[in-house]
């Protein structure tokens, strides 16, 4: 059993749910298949988060760049988003969990943007946690994104250049309300945060693991909080085990 200090509990968790892939193709399967066992994955994760009681979790599902994919896996998985989103909607509710999602989700079918709304907008009111869904995301995109809005309220006039700070710029990213991430997990064994979240994860603490997402459940979760937990953050100053030398 492993045991978690509730007081070194991270606040925000975000994931890079990578290997759906490669886990069907090491068992004959199609691709689509391992996006539905990625799903159960996902199903797994936002219990437990909720059972351990971390109030931000935001998984990244579907990058700016995956738009390049196959047209027939791309109709699969808005199909299997929508499924998900209906099926879980009385979960969130019972769980207190409020659905949000970030990201140029205008770029989505119709119909998914739909059900998007209609499960935020259900989950509105609730406050024991958050779970977001990172959606037609890039991280340079959001940036981008955010420096467009700041340069037409400069020419409007409703913001001087003096005034541009640091959290200016955060205001006007995705993620406004969010707190950065504590940790960011990426799984199937690939060391890049491949667009996600550039801005947010400057001092985030990063485990990557070998397991595919599809086989990432409860137990490799706790076993990530677990080696978080067991890190110095020093945000840039000295740690406590140097501070005598």
């Amino acid at each position: 059993m492993i045991e978690l200090d509730p007081r070194k509990l991270p606040e925000h968790v975000a994931i890079i749910m990578d290997g759906n892939g490669r886990w069907a193709k090491k068992r004959a399967l199609s691709r689509v298949q391992g996006h539905e066992e990625g799903a159960e994955s996902v199903r797994e994760i936002v219990r437990a988060n909720r059972e351990i009681g971390i109030p931000w979790l935001t998984l990244y599902a579907f990058s700016e760049e995956n738009w390049r994919r196959p047209k027939y896996e791309i109709k699969a998985l808005m199909e299997l988003l929508k499924r998900f989103l209906k099926a879980e909607l009385r979960e969130m509710q019972d769980n207190g969990i409020r659905f949000q999602t970030i990201g140029r989700t205008y770029k989505l079918p119709e119909a998914v943007q739909k059900t998007l709304q209609e499960t935020s907008e259900k989950t509105a009111s609730n406050k024991n946690m958050v779970l977001t869904l990172a959606l037609s995301y890039g991280g340079r995109q959001e940036i981008f994104d955010a420096m467009q809005k700041i340069a037409r309220k400069f020419e409007s006039g409703d913001l001087a250049s003096r005034d541009l700070t640091e959290e200016v710029i955060s205001a006007h990213l995705y993620t406004v309300g969010m707190p950065d991430p504590d940790l960011l997990i990426r799984t199937s064994g690939e060391c890049r945060v491949s667009n996600f979240l550039l801005w947010q994860i400057a001092y985030t603490e990063i485990y990557v693991t070998s397991t595919h997402w599809p086989d990432f459940r409860k137990r490799e979760y706790l076993e990530a909080l677990a080696a978080y937990q067991k890190r110095e953050r020093r945000f840039g100053a000295i740690g406590h085990s140097v501070e005598g030398i």
